[in-house]
Formats: structure tokens, C-alpha cells, sequence
């Protein structure tokens, strides 16, 4: 860094920088939004086109990080802790977090889905429907939830409701894990063999 004497920043100098154009840039008050709809639904596509199985899981684990998202630091730490809770096996930690988020942020999709999906492992189908429902409405295309809605179907022994559940997660990502063979085994049940 060269040394420069302070008088080369005298007043008279019409090059000077005057205090406030010496300040640092600053973020805008406002940030652009970024359009999550949109990043979604180009993810969506990708997912659909993808030509193999490890692009359908690059592609998938991008959409479950967006779905992960929120601007809300609050709800951001207690979803850690809830999965946190949930790999501990403490449910009624997990519950209670995923309450509170959910009460907090009732636009989050991904704290619907969480607690549905714990409500579906304490067998709690009715409860896990209802928040199941509650992802739907928010977001039609998670596959997570229409998978998990035909696994609550099949347990009801509702198997038509099952295989519809199944057909449309199926119809979002055709690259689920095992959802085919379900859909398979659903269908002859359902609909009967061709002959």
C-alpha cells in the first residue's frame, strides 16, 4: 500500500472523497424476493427429465433444500433441533418443536411435513392426514407427502386412495424409491391382471 500524505485529500481537491462517499458499500434495505416458485418449478423439470438415478438425487435433494428453507431464523434452529430430536429418537422433544414452529411459521411447509411424518410413526394416522393436508394445500407437488399420504391409505386398507397417492407422487417424481413396486402391486390388487 503506497503512503499518501493527508493533504492530497485537502477539501480544495475536487477529487476528494467527501465523508460520505468514503462509507462502504451497504445492502439494500430491501433484497430482490427471490422467486422460489419459479426456482421450483425449473427443479420440478429437472427431476422429471432427469436421465438416471444419481441426477434424480442431486435434483431431489436440491428441492427438499428449498423446501427446507425460511426467513425465519427462530423457526430455521428449531427445525435443527426437531430433526435433531428425531435422530435421537426423542419424539415428544420433536413434537413439541415441531409444534411451535408450525405455530410460528403456519407457512412452512416443511414443518407440516416433519410432524405429519411423525405422527405417522406414533401411528397417529388421523393427526398425520390432517397435516398431510396441510402440505397439499401449500404445495401439490411434494412428493414426500403424497408418498407418505398412499403409505397412510394402504395402512387404512383404502388401497384405490393408496394407489392414487402413490400415481400422483409418482407423477412429480418418477424416480421415488420403491413407490413403483407399490404401484404395481396396488394396481393387480385394485384393478386386476390384464389378461
Amino acid at each position: 500500500m503506497i503512503a499518501v500524505p493527508a493533504a492530497a485529500f485537502a477539501q480544495d481537491d475536487p477529487h476528494a472523497l467527501s465523508p460520505k462517499q468514503k462509507r462502504l458499500p451497504e445492502a439494500p434495505s430491501k433484497l430482490p424476493k427471490v422467486e422460489r416458485g419459479k426456482n421450483l418449478d425449473f427443479l420440478f423439470g429437472a427431476l422429471k427429465a432427469a436421465p438416471d438415478q444419481a441426477s434424480a438425487k442431486h435434483v431431489e435433494a436440491r428441492i427438499w433444500a428449498v423446501w427446507l428453507q425460511t426467513s425465519s431464523d427462530t423457526a430455521a434452529l428449531l427445525m435443527t433441533r426437531a430433526k435433531t430430536a428425531m435422530d435421537a429418537h426423542q419424539a415428544d422433544v420433536a413434537m413439541k418443536l415441531l409444534d411451535a414452529i408450525v405455530k410460528l411459521r403456519p407457512d412452512y411447509i416443511e414443518a407440516w411435513n416433519r410432524r405429519a411424518t411423525l405422527y405417522y410413526l406414533k401411528n397417529d394416522y388421523m393427526r398425520s392426514l390432517a397435516d398431510i393436508e396441510q402440505v397439499l394445500l401449500r404445495e401439490p407437488r411434494h412428493f414426500g407427502a403424497l408418498a407418505g399420504l398412499g403409505m397412510i391409505m394402504q395402512e387404512l386398507g383404502q388401497d384405490k386412495r393408496a394407489l392414487d397417492a402413490f400415481r400422483k407422487a409418482l407423477a412429480v417424481n418418477p424416480h421415488l424409491e420403491k413407490v413403483p413396486e407399490l404401484v404395481r402391486s396396488l394396481s393387480e390388487k385394485v384393478e386386476g391382471r390384464d389378461i
